[in-house]
């Protein structure tokens, strides 16, 4: 539908899930910009309350005591971190090219430790992190190429921090192991092309493009309005409704 079908869509209707995670990947680079004898998690919990947004809640006091969690976690993660050692990328846009494809993304973080590169990924949600979530993550793994190819650095490992839990899972990618991503990445994109390719033959786009639902379609999918199939897979839902259940908690408990 994005990219055949170009319906008019919503205009960035707000989630209250992406406004707490865009706070909180927004105060932790920008944490790391202060002046050494600034990076307190004092600071990075002030940094957060500033880059705050109240979209997607249910009501400002919701929003509040969402707030307070995340400034919690802001602050936890930030008292085991060494304010000393900056990293050596922020957000940085990298890319690598495969014999079939030209990839590219932004990474959270780049740290350096023992003259390698580590790509950090930060995360926000409900559930927490494993090992194996760091291992099969495809997005992770194509970090690793983009690291190598666009800083000319050694990179083999991959790290998700969850900052609900304070885990932090991690992985030591091989030849073998970034290859067998590359082959799976390889293998959608040769999908993608006989599938353009049937639809450019005449097969209606639907059939070419069948519709894939899952519990997503109950609000996070922008097509959702144009598209049936994935209305009838989930009904709607409310804007903070992918919040993690929590109890209430008073706005003036911010740090």
């Amino acid at each position: 539908m994005t990219y055949l079908d170009r319906p008019t869509l919503p205009k960035g209707r707000p989630w209250a899930h992406n406004s707490m995670g865009a706070a909180v990947h927004a105060a932790l680079r920008s944490w790391w910009y202060l002046p050494v004898d600034r990076r307190t998690p004092s600071q990075g919990v002030g940094l957060l309350r500033r880059l705050w947004s109240d979209e997607g809640f249910r009501d400002h006091k919701q929003s509040l005591d969402w707030l307070a969690t995340a400034a919690q976690w802001v602050r936890s993660y930030l008292e085991a971190v060494d304010a000393h050692c900056k990293p050596v990328g922020l957000e940085p846009h990298v890319a690598a090219k495969t014999d079939r494809l030209a990839l590219s993304g932004r990474i959270d973080r780049i740290d350096e430790r023992n003259g390698d590169m580590v790509v950090v990924d930060y995360k926000t949600g409900r559930s927490g992190v494993s090992d194996d979530a760091a291992r099969g993550s495809p997005a992770l793994a194509i970090y690793v190429l983009g690291v190598r190819r666009t800083l000319r650095r050694n990179c083999t490992r991959v790290e998700l921090h969850h900052l609900p839990s304070g885990e932090v899972a991690a992985f030591e990618h091989s030849e073998d192991s970034l290859a067998r991503h590359v082959g799976r990445v390889e293998d959608i994109a040769a999908d993608i092309m006989r599938a353009t390719a049937r639809a450019a033959a005449g097969m209606a786009a639907d059939k070419a493009f069948p519709t894939r639902t899952g519990a997503g379609c109950g609000g996070w999918c922008d097509l959702r309005r144009h598209c049936p199939d994935g209305q009838r897979a989930a009904p709607a839902r409310e804007p903070w409704s992918f919040l993690a259940p929590m109890p209430d908690l008073a706005a003036d408990s911010v740090p």
